[in-house]
C-alpha cells in the first residue's frame, strides 16, 4: 500500500508539471467567449443563473454568503439568489428570513424557502430547492455553502465554458482560506487541501475531465445533474456521488484554478473531526456502493474507469487513510518489539520522505511547518481510518451528518468582550480514548527502542507520541468561551 501511494504521487508530480509546462489552461482546451450584450436580444442573451445557498443554523456567515451572491455581477432578471434554509433556531430563522427580504427590498430576485423536515440533509434541501416552479426557466445552478463568498465576475468567468461547450457538466472554482493563519491547526489544513486543489483537481480537470466536485464554488449545467438521476442522499458525500453518477454518464468538468472563492476553514477540533469522519466514510461508502456500477458502465473508456476506481477513490480515499496509520503508526512501531522483523530503509524513510515532499508542494509559504504537518496527519489518520472501515462496512455511523461549525467573526467579538468567565469543560467532551491509547502504546515503544533497540526509532516515536496526547485530550485548534 505505500508503493502504491508513492507511484499514486509521484505519478501526479510528474503530470502536474507536465500541464504547467505545457501551459494546459482550460481556456486554451475548452471554447471560452465572454458573454457580451446584444442589443437586438438585449439580456436574453444571458442565460438563466439559479444561484443556490444551503444552510443550517449559520448565526456567524449568513450574511456574508447571502450578500456575495446578491453581489453577483449578472443582469438581475436573468438570476435568481435561492436560500434553501433548514435551520431549526426560530432566532436565526428569523434573521436569516429577514436579510432576504432586505435584499429584496434593493431588486434583488432573492427567493427564501423552507421545508417541513431535514430529511436527507444537504442533499435533500438541494433536491427540494430544484423542484419549485420558477427553478424551470433557468440553464445552469450555482451552489455555494453557507460560509463561501464567491467575487462579483464569478458568474462571467464560469458560465461560457457551459454555454460554449455542450459536454461540459460542471465547473468548479479552487477555495481560497480566510482563516487560514487562526492556528496551527488551520496551517495544517491549508497545507492538506493546497494538495487537493493545486494538484489532484488540476491533474483530473486536464487528463480525464473528471474530478470530485466539491459540493460549493461550482456550477453545474442542470440538464446535466438531472440526466444524472439528480441529488441522491444515500451517502454523505453527496457531492462525489453525484460527479461520479454525471461521469458515468459522459459528462466533462472544468476546473478553474485561478478562479478563487474565499471560506472558511473549521477552526476547533470537534468541528475538525466531525468534517474528517464525513469527507472519509463518505468516500469509502459511496466506492462500496458504486464500484460494479463503475466496471459495468458502457459510456466511459477503460483508462477512465481505471482511474476513477484505482486512482480517484482505492489509493486516494481509502489507501491513503489506512497506509497512514497502520503502517507508521503501528507496523513500524512494533517492529521496535519485535526486532527479527526489520523495515528496509527505503519503506521506513525514503518512499514517506518523498510521499511528504509531494505533499507539500502546494504551500510553499508553511514548508517550515512540515514536521508538526506528518504529526498532525498521522494523528488524524486513526480518525480517518476508523471512518473508512465504518463506510466499507456500513457500521453504525456510516450516515451521520454534522453541518461543520463556522464561528465568522464569533471568536473575535467574544475575546473582545470584557472579561469573559472560564467555562467548565466536561472532561469528555475533549478526551478522545482512541487517540491517549495510541499515545501510550508509541511512547511504550520508544522507551523500549531507547532501552533495547539499535535503529534509533524512539525519536519519532517520542514526538509522535506527545502529538497522540495533545489531540487526546482536545488540546489542539481554537477554542471558543461560551458568551
Amino acid at each position: 500500500m505505500s508503493l502504491m501511494l508513492f507511484v499514486e504521487k509521484v505519478y501526479m508530480g510528474i503530470m502536474i508539471i507536465l500541464i504547467k509546462l505545457f501551459r494546459r489552461r482550460p481556456v486554451k482546451h475548452w471554447k471560452w467567449e465572454a458573454i457580451k450584450d446584444d442589443v437586438e436580444l438585449g439580456n436574453s442573451a444571458y442565460p438563466m443563473v439559479l444561484v443556490q445557498i444551503p444552510m443550517y443554523n449559520e448565526r456567524e456567515v449568513y450574511q456574508l454568503s447571502i450578500g456575495a451572491a446578491c453581489g453577483l455581477s449578472w443582469p438581475s432578471d436573468r438570476i435568481i439568489i435561492q436560500v434553501l434554509d433548514d435551520s431549526t433556531d426560530p432566532t436565526i430563522k428569523d434573521l436569516v428570513e429577514l436579510e432576504c427580504q432586505r435584499w429584496a427590498s434593493k431588486g434583488i430576485n432573492i427567493k427564501y424557502e423552507i421545508r417541513d423536515d431535514r430529511n436527507g440533509f444537504k442533499a435533500g434541501s438541494l433536491k427540494e430547492g430544484m423542484k419549485h416552479s420558477y427553478v424551470k426557466q433557468c440553464d445552469y445552478v450555482a451552489i455555494f455553502d453557507a460560509d463561501f463568498q464567491p467575487e462579483p465576475d464569478f458568474l462571467y468567468r464560469t458560465i461560457p465554458f457551459l454555454v460554449h461547450n455542450s459536454d461540459i457538466a460542471l465547473v468548479q472554482a479552487r477555495w481560497k482560506f480566510v482563516n487560514s493563519d487562526e492556528c496551527l491547526m488551520t496551517r495544517m489544513q491549508e497545507m492538506t487541501l493546497d494538495y487537493h486543489f493545486t494538484v489532484e483537481q488540476e491533474v483530473g480537470s486536464a487528463t480525464y475531465a473528471f474530478f470530485g466536485f466539491n459540493g460549493t464554488a461550482g456550477v453545474w449545467r442542470i440538464a446535466a445533474l438531472n440526466d444524472a438521476g439528480g441529488w441522491k442522499d444515500c451517502t454523505t458525500v453527496e457531492d462525489m456521488d453525484l460527479a461520479v453518477r454525471a461521469s458515468l454518464k459522459g459528462w466533462k468538468f472544468v476546473y478553474l484554478s485561478d478562479l478563487k472563492v474565499k471560506n472558511e476553514l473549521p477552526s476547533t477540533f470537534k468541528a475538525y473531526r466531525y468534517q474528517q469522519h464525513r469527507w472519509s466514510c463518505g468516500p469509502a461508502n459511496l466506492f462500496r456502493k458504486m464500484v460494479m456500477e463503475i466496471v459495468r458502465n458502457k459510456k466511459v473508456s477503460p483508462l477512465k474507469k481505471f482511474h476513477v476506481i484505482y486512482s480517484f477513490f482505492f489509493v486516494r480515499k481509502i489507501v491513503a487513510h489506512i497506509v497512514t496509520f497502520v503502517f507508521y503508526c503501528v507496523i513500524l512501531p512494533a517492529t521496535v518489539l519485535v526486532p527479527e522483523v526489520q523495515v528496509p530503509i527505503w519503506g521506513a524513510v525514503y518512499i514517506p520522505s518523498t510521499i511528504t515532499l509531494l505533499n507539500a508542494v502546494g504551500t510553499p509559504r508553511s514548508l517550515h511547518l512540515l514536521i508538526f504537518w506528518i504529526l498532525f496527519e498521522n494523528v488524524m489518520s486513526l480518525h480517518r481510518t476508523k471512518a473508512t472501515f465504518i463506510g466499507l462496512f456500513e457500521a453504525g455511523r456510516v450516515n451521520e451528518w454534522v453541518v461543520t461549525e463556522k464561528l465568522g467573526d464569533a471568536l473575535k467579538k467574544k475575546l473582545g468582550a470584557k472579561a469573559p468567565r472560564k467555562p467548565r469543560l466536561r472532561i469528555g467532551e475533549r478526551l478522545h480514548v482512541l487517540e491517549l491509547i495510541v499515545g501510550f502504546y508509541l511512547f511504550f515503544c520508544g522507551c523500549y527502542d531507547l532501552a533495547f533497540g539499535k535503529n534509533g526509532y524512539f525519536i519519532y516515536l517520542f514526538i509522535q507520541s506527545v502529538a497522540f496526547f495533545i489531540a487526546g485530550v482536545g488540546y489542539v485548534g481554537t477554542f471558543v468561551p461560551n458568551s
